[in-house]
């Protein structure tokens, strides 16, 4: 399934929605540029498990360690990897941020990237592979719009061997199937043996569980529920 659009306007410009697009755009031309350089420059600033744990247990505590965690969120290992997280970044962030506020949103959408590579780290603890991709957090703003738009339409596109089929599908429907995908495919996964690269399944479920959580912390509240608190409350 892939999604097109959703039926939900947003009533404010999503400048940091559109601001992570670009970002996320030059530092892939930047990747490009590497040529030959790029693999160390990944080995670098990508979220290896082996590595961080390693440099726990022999006691060695540099700040550099945790940079892996801000930088990984940032980088891509090709274009339709880059194309398909920022496709859904347009499609459902731009919703989120008009919920929060543009402030607030961006420290949701790197909280939700914290806790999805932290989710990583401790279910690939042998991993010496590089993890990188914006995912993680995207799937925090998924996970906060399945919250926030439970009953929005999604207009999916759905291959059906020649055919093209369009349908709108309600976004706890869509998301819910997302994520059970993940989940089930994330288990099966663990269970043939260690991960040796490609999806990281558990960072998308540590960010999509992170964001339906954070949601209440970090969304507005509607004009009728401030007016209702203050009735209850101060009933002036």
């Amino acid at each position: 399934m892939i999604p097109i659009k959703d039926t939900v306007p947003s009533k404010t410009y999503p400048f940091v929605t559109i601001g992570l697009i670009v970002i996320n755009s030059i530092v892939f031309l930047f990747e490009v540029s590497l040529g030959e350089d790029l693999n160390q420059f990944l080995m670098t600033f990508g979220l290896i498990p082996l590595r961080f744990f390693h440099q726990i247990e022999v006691g060695k505590y540099p700040i550099r360690r945790f940079i892996p965690f801000f930088t990984s969120m940032f980088l891509h290992g090709g274009w339709l990897h880059l194309i398909g997280n920022m496709w859904y970044l347009w499609i459902f962030g731009d919703n989120v941020e008009d919920r929060m506020g543009h402030l607030k949103y961006i420290l949701f959408y790197v909280l939700c990237g914290l806790a999805a590579g932290t989710t990583h780290l401790f279910t690939n603890v042998n991993s010496g592979i590089p993890t990188v991709g914006a995912s993680g957090a995207i799937a925090g703003v998924m996970g906060a719009y399945i919250v926030l738009y439970p009953k929005a339409k999604i207009w999916t596109l759905i291959p059906i061997f020649l055919f093209i089929q369009f349908i709108e599908i309600p976004a706890f429907l869509f998301l819910g199937f997302w994520i059970l995908m993940q989940f089930l495919i994330g288990t099966f996964s663990r269970s043939v043996g260690p991960s040796q690269g490609g999806v990281a399944w558990w960072a998308h479920i540590g960010g999509f569980a992170a964001g339906a959580i954070l949601v209440f912390l970090f969304k507005k509240r509607k004009k009728h529920e401030v007016r209702r608190y203050a009735d209850e409350y101060h009933p002036w």
